[in-house]
């Protein structure tokens, strides 16, 4: 493995790719440290302090603490991710996005575009309810948290926020297309990765003071080492269908006649559910933390990362979105009909519809068997966590991510070297399959 990194520095393209990838990196953690003006800062922290093991707190783990300082990346990149919800969901559901959808690449445009579009109208509504919050917020034993309360702090607030979300989803947007790796999916693994120093820290920090056990912190450990390896273990797996071709002659030669497979990976959909999940639970829940109503206060509480009603809907929404994600990214009937072009077929199964319903079949199995994967991964670790009071948010779903994460963006760099012939990173057990 040492030596596939050092490869690729041998390869100036890919080298250009991860420099560029953390140079944007880089920009993004820096804004994370500018705050928005007009606040306080000693009596935001004081407040998040008490938000630990909160909502609240999952969400500034994936701002990578931008929300704990609010600072200009504050809202991070889940407007982003919540207008690409919609506009999937309405692609469903209105004929002229779905006509958009099957028009290649001039369509994608089209529905990033508007994607756009409602990721800024989805940053003005939540900047604006974070600014009224904020003026409202009291925090007993220390100043207010708005220096001066008004319209021009709230304008001032939700531009400075807007344009913080249209920054990072533009540094996003960059990595993808220049980079390696999802450049979306990176900024999420940043501001996790970033909070694990600090985590760490505390840690440590509550061993020396007896709060916490050694032999707590050790199975914390050996959890997420487990839960790691599960991970990893799961996000390789695959169904492998058979498919044999027929044999053809073509002039004087035959081709065909060879046997292959169609692999469906138990986790099609990768890391998307989790974080789609995490977008539409955390919208309303960040805007009511920020609430001083006290019906608001009591649907906030109930919503906290471990509790029942919580992980219900958490789970729900990951096995809807799992079988969501899944559809829109696969098609068995088109999937079929290039078997059947090309003389391909599956033994004992008709062409045409008839392997296209296997396939759906054998797919919406398989995607059960991972939606209850994912909702385990990202549910029980949360659920032993809360029960043991750890005073950080950092529960399977930060793991699915980061692994998760970690191996697109390692498989990508892997296929870049074996495309010029060098040795990847996974020499020994072959190359690193990532999602295709």
């Amino acid at each position: 493995m040492i030596g596939g990194f050092q490869n690729i520095f041998k390869i100036p393209e890919l080298k250009k790719r991860v420099l560029y990838t953390f140079a944007l990196l880089m920009v993004y953690r820096i804004g994370c440290a500018v705050p928005t003006p007009g606040i306080n800062g000693d009596a935001l922290a004081t407040f998040f302090e008490r938000a630990k093991g909160t909502l609240l707190g999952m969400f500034d783990m994936f701002s990578g603490g931008a929300l704990e300082r609010l600072s200009v990346f504050a809202l991070g990149i889940m407007p982003y991710i919540s207008a690409s919800i919609i506009l999937q969901l309405l692609t469903v559901v209105v004929p002229r996005l779905e006509r958009l959808s099957k028009e290649g690449e001039a369509g994608r445009k089209k529905i990033t575009q508007y994607t756009r579009y409602g990721t800024v109208v989805l940053s003005v509504i939540q900047g604006f309810g974070i600014a009224v919050g904020l003026e409202r917020m009291s925090v007993p034993g220390a100043d207010t948290v708005v220096a001066y309360p008004g319209w021009s702090f709230r304008l001032m607030t939700v531009i400075t926020l807007t344009a913080g979300t249209a920054f990072i989803m533009w540094l996003g947007e960059q990595i993808t297309e220049r980079g390696i790796g999802n450049g979306i999916s990176l900024i999420i693994f940043a501001g996790i990765v970033a909070r694990m120093p600090n985590a760490v820290g505390n840690t440590f920090r509550l061993m020396r003071t007896g709060e916490i056990g050694i032999f707590l912190v050790l199975i914390l450990v050996v959890l997420m080492v487990v839960v790691v390896g599960v991970i990893i273990f799961v996000e390789r797996g695959q169904r492998r269908i058979p498919v044999q071709y027929a044999k053809r002659v073509v002039g004087r030669k035959m081709y065909g006649g060879q046997s292959t497979h169609l692999p469906l990976k138990v986790n099609t959909s990768g890391v998307i559910p989790p974080i789609f999940a995490s977008s539409i639970i955390m919208f309303p829940a960040t805007i009511a933390n920020f609430i001083d109503i006290p019906w608001v206060q009591s649907v906030s509480q109930a919503m906290t990362p471990g509790s029942i009603i919580y992980n219900l809907i958490f789970v729900g929404f990951i096995i809807f979105f799992c079988f969501f994600y899944t559809a829109i990214t696969f098609n068995p009937a088109d999937v079929a009909d290039n078997m059947k072009k090309h003389g391909g077929y599956i033994p004992g199964i008709r062409p045409g519809k008839r392997t296209a319903d296997y396939i759906d079949r054998v797919l919406t199995r398989i995607t059960f068997g991972g939606a209850l994967y994912v909702s385990a991964v990202c549910v029980l670790p949360t659920v032993m966590i809360a029960r043991f009071n750890v005073p950080f948010y950092f529960g399977g779903t930060a793991l699915l991510i980061v692994v998760g994460v970690a191996i697109d963006t390692v498989s990508q760099m892997e296929s870049h070297m074996l495309a010029r012939h060098y040795e990847g990173f996974m020499t020994k057990g072959g190359p690193l399959k990532g999602r295709r």
